[in-house]
């Protein structure tokens, strides 16, 4: 049946928001930074189903360009990640865990507390949910360009995974081929640097 399924264009791809009714709720686990919740959801049609939740209060993710060099190049930082027990290359990116602090602020700290760098410009690239079936974590990216350094004085120290982080500068077309290479696996690395190969071409 899937083949005789209509062909949709771009206009028909909106993502449908609204929450089934949940009949029951409760918290299954509490961490130290995220809460696992456990909900009865009713589908409709009788069938009611289980779900574990992660509740997240969501995240930015910044792609730092800069172009004086020729074509544009966009900063990596490689930090340990003990869930995948590897050092992946990301991204600058953090969670939305400041009181009331909308996501381009959050994006602004995080860029000069990872990188040492602030940008005079920003432009949302796009946002996403890296994975929908368990995890109720919104991704927004961005773009910073007209990137300048934080002045010594002001420095943010880092500690724990974020101590000692290599950074570099990578061409965004070596950036992709490493993605489809296989040579690097972070996920919203992944989405956000091609994302912005697609904007850029």
């Amino acid at each position: 049946m899937s083949l005789d399924a209509p062909r949709l264009s771009a206009a028909d791809l909106h993502d449908l928001p609204g929450r089934r009714p949940v009949v029951a709720s409760e918290v299954a686990f509490t961490g130290k930074v995220w809460d696992v919740r456990r909900d009865q959801v009713d589908l409709g049609g009788g069938s009611v189903v289980t779900r574990d939740v992660v509740e997240h209060d969501g995240a930015v993710l910044v792609l730092a360009v800069r172009e004086d060099r020729g074509g544009p190049e966009v900063l990596l930082i490689r930090q340990y990640r003990h869930p995948v027990a590897a050092e992946d290359w990301e991204l600058p990116a953090g969670l939305l865990d400041v009181e009331g602090e909308d996501p381009l602020r959050a994006a602004r700290r995080e860029l000069a507390e990872e990188a040492d760098l602030r940008a005079e410009h920003w432009e949302q690239l796009l946002s996403f949910t890296p994975s929908p079936g368990s995890l109720g974590e919104v991704i927004t990216a961005f773009v910073a360009t007209g990137l300048s350094e934080v002045p010594a004085g002001e420095r943010h120290v880092r500690e724990h995974e974020e101590a000692g982080m290599p950074v570099g500068w990578v061409r965004v077309p070596d950036v992709v081929a490493a993605v489809l290479g296989g040579q690097v696996r972070n996920g919203p690395m992944i989405v956000g640097v091609l994302a912005l190969a697609a904007r850029l071409h």
